[in-house]
């Protein structure tokens, strides 16, 4: 096993080994003093079971077999989510197929990022992560349940629905995705119309025709940014099916992997004999395996928050440290948007997630002692590919041992770089995290002065008025967890890459986010103390010189520390609240910094006998 794998694995446990067994001693108390449905009186059974056919409410008042959840993001918004549509009839039946039933228990908020981006609603975005923790907490919470299906691919969905999934890590659990849509325009080509049109070299009609083509169909966005990130994570913590995470929405495949899902969670379930509690899937050893995916892949810079917070929910301390070692160690195999010109779906065609889990075994960089939905195996069956069977049921074929396209996925002794996605970056202006696999090595250091910025769209307004033809280092502050909700600042993404291919050096360095899908332009993001919480960046001003440096990690401001120490801090301009942004003003009051996942919850979720 590599040495910095298992290192890293080893402090985890340490440092987390009193929160962790916290956690998992609260979910065995669980499971006996609130074991599903045997807690229920004659009238809770019968309230909510009242709903259902006969053949199933036979089923439930006997409580001999498993009775599963359904929680899902449904809606036909969010071109990702439109598949689940039909799902829970696809599933109910293949409970009952097997003598078991299934209800579904909650529908959860699914915000499509990809609307919101650059407008008032991307406030919520990030908090809509908690919502969808606590909304599937209220479905589940109901206890009817021996087995939970979840049906969440997008961005913050998938992560909210793991920390409140984690609550009930006393129960098994298993992830269902929906696939992506087909490839529409080259990501180049589509990126290359987002540059002209920031340069006003074309109109609104030709952007939206180029928009329209890249998104286009149900399914998921091909692209590799947070959503398909979502789907790589869970299939390597074991919570998803080998190979399941980018299989045509319309396919047979998809749908009888559907099936098979409900089979494998049963199987799981206490009633059936071999008990698999999520508790038991989620480990600090799978959370590593998660991070090394990620790494492995280039994956989303949000991650970098989703997955601390999603492992403080299992009990497991996760920092950014770990993350940047473990990136030190893993070699980049996949080169897919915005990382290169491939997509998901040439991913998947390439080999995927089976092969993927192939080379990081083969390069020891994998925990192999780990549970998942599938049993006993290991990893084993992850580094196998679904495929149709005669009787249209779906089984899995071992992997093969090459990939089918190079430019997409590579070998792990031949990597795209030997080194993985992620850097932390510190200095004097905090911490924070770049994704360097979508940098070119002559644009990862910028010396020069910064520009302050308190908001994307003066960045935007200053370019349209030609005042950044030159070398700058952009600071947009105030855009941090409690300053304004931390949305993504995917707007600046064209102006800059524009500023890039003139020849200007250019950098960003922001408390808030930059969209999974951005890449190109170095970005120092989720700089951590935010500047509405006394970080650094509230006392720079226009003129400073900022030293970044992606390939050392370093972040400074090249003013003397006492003058630094000297100034007044800028003060948060509070915007007027429309749109729904002032429900969350709780939320930016407790939100926590973003090196431990901007978590609402971390407070409050400490597992010790006062807090159950």
């Amino acid at each position: 096993m590599n040495i910095t794998v298992e290192a890293v694995t080893a402090r985890i446990i340490e440092r987390s080994r009193e929160l962790r067994s916290a956690y998992v001693n609260a979910m065995k108390a669980t499971m006996e003093q609130n074991p599903p449905k045997r807690r229920l009186s004659c009238g809770n059974l019968a309230h909510a079971y009242a709903g259902c056919n006969e053949q199933d409410k036979n089923i439930i008042r006997l409580m001999q077999t498993a009775n599963l959840s359904i929680t899902t993001a449904y809606n036909d918004m969010l071109s990702a989510h439109k598949p689940y549509e039909r799902y829970p009839d696809i599933i109910r039946e293949a409970a009952r197929r097997m003598g078991c039933s299934a209800q579904v228990a909650s529908g959860v908020p699914a915000m499509c990022d990809g609307v919101t981006q650059g407008q008032a609603g991307m406030e919520l975005s990030l908090f809509s992560r908690e919502v969808v923790a606590m909304a599937t907490a209220i479905g589940l919470t109901h206890n009817m349940f021996d087995g939970n299906l979840f049906l969440g691919i997008c961005d913050k969905i998938v992560p909210g629905m793991v920390i409140g999934a984690l609550q009930f890590g006393h129960i098994p659990a298993v992830f269902v995705p929906g696939g992506p849509m087909p490839s529409g325009i080259p990501n180049k080509e589509k990126a290359k119309v987002r540059q002209q049109y920031a340069a006003g070299e074309v109109g609104e009609d030709k952007l939206l025709e180029i928009e329209t083509k890249s998104y286009h169909s149900p399914g998921t966005c091909t692209f590799y940014g947070t959503a398909n990130s979502n789907q790589m994570l869970v299939e390597m913590l074991g919570l998803q099916l080998p190979g399941s995470s980018f299989v045509s929405p319309d396919s047979e495949l998809r749908t009888a992997l559907t099936r098979a899902a409900v089979e494998k969670l049963i199987a799981c379930t206490a009633s059936a004999g071999q008990y698999r509690p999520m508790y038991e899937v989620v480990t600090e050893k799978s959370i590593v395996n998660a991070v090394v995916g990620l790494l492995a892949t280039g994956g989303s810079t949000n991650h970098t928050l989703h997955l601390v917070a999603m492992a403080r929910a299992a009990g497991v301390i996760l920092t950014w440290d770990d993350m940047d070692e473990l990136s030190r160690a893993v070699p980049l195999l996949a080169r897919v948007y915005p990382n290169g010109e491939a997509d998901v779906n040439h991913f998947h065609e390439a080999g995927g997630m089976s092969y993927l889990v192939y080379e990081l075994r083969r390069g020891g960089l994998l925990n192999e002692d780990v549970v998942t939905v599938m049993g006993d195996q290991g990893l084993a069956s992850y580094e196998k590919a679904p495929k149709l069977n005669s009787a249209g049921e779906a089984v899995w074929e071992d992997v093969i041992s090459a990939s089918n396209n190079t430019d997409v996925l590579r070998s792990f002794d031949q990597p795209f770089s030997p080194e993985g996605g992620l850097r932390l970056m510190r200095g004097n202006l905090g911490q924070g995290v770049i994704k360097v696999s979508a940098v070119a090595p002559q644009n990862r250091v910028v010396e020069a002065p910064c520009i302050v910025f308190e908001t994307q769209e003066e960045l935007i307004d200053a370019f349209k008025r030609g005042e950044l033809e030159k070398d700058f280092v952009a600071v947009v502050r105030f855009q941090g967890p409690a300053a304004n909700g931390m949305p993504e600042l995917h707007k600046m993404t064209p102006p800059l890459g524009l500023l890039q291919d003139r020849g200007y050096k250019v950098a960003l360095v922001t408390d808030g986010r930059m969209s999974g899908a951005s890449g190109k332009v170095p970005a120092a993001i989720h700089i951590s103390p935010e500047a509405c919480k006394g970080g650094a960046l509230g006392k720079l001003k226009t003129g400073d010189v900022i030293r970044f440096d992606a390939d050392q990690g370093i972040l400074d401001v090249l003013v003397d520390p006492a003058e630094l120490a000297a100034r007044p801090a800028a003060q948060l301009k509070r915007e007027p609240q429309n749109l729904g942004r002032s429900l969350f003003g709780g939320f930016r009051e407790l939100a926590g910094v973003s090196e431990e996942g901007a978590s609402v919850f971390n407070s409050f979720i400490d597992f010790n006998k006062e807090s159950l």
